[in-house]
């Protein structure tokens, strides 16, 4: 079994997408917009100009694969009560995917030192959602 985040970004995904590929070196690797689908939603519950919308995409960052869409039209992006957590493999490494997350975003907790990571901190990016970045040290 698995579990896969499947995030909404109430009309910016596509963007959002453009944005995790610079700071995490995101890759979509599927991608379909609502124009697309051969059964298209019922004209009155979709605006004509949101055919070039994200219906879903799948994308692959690191190891996980996260699912995403534009979702609705009267749907507003609210990530709330969860976040998503990077384990880094250094703390330089640590300080340039927060700072690449921080873009536009909003620092919740900024790097430093605690007793279970070197380097952890959390922000807030520009789309709202908030990310946990740290290097884990695993013990033997």
């Amino acid at each position: 079994m698995q579990v896969q985040p499947y995030l909404f970004f109430g009309g910016r995904c596509e963007e959002a997408l453009e944005f995790y590929k610079k700071a995490l070196g995101a890759e979509v690797e599927e991608m379909f917009r609502f124009k697309e689908s051969p059964e298209p939603p019922p004209a009155d519950t979709m605006p004509s100009h949101w055919g070039d919308k994200v219906m879903h995409a799948n994308v692959r960052i690191g190891e996980t694969q996260v699912m995403a869409s534009d979702g609705c039209p009267e749907e507003q992006s609210a990530f709330k009560n969860f976040a998503l957590s990077i384990s880094a493999a250094n703390e330089a490494e640590t300080n340039r995917l927060f700072d690449a997350l921080a873009e536009g975003g909003q620092v919740q907790m900024p790097l430093g030192k605690t007793f279970w990571s070197p380097r952890f901190g959390m922000v807030t990016d520009k789309f709202g959602l908030c990310w946990m970045v740290g290097v884990v040290e695993h013990s033997a």
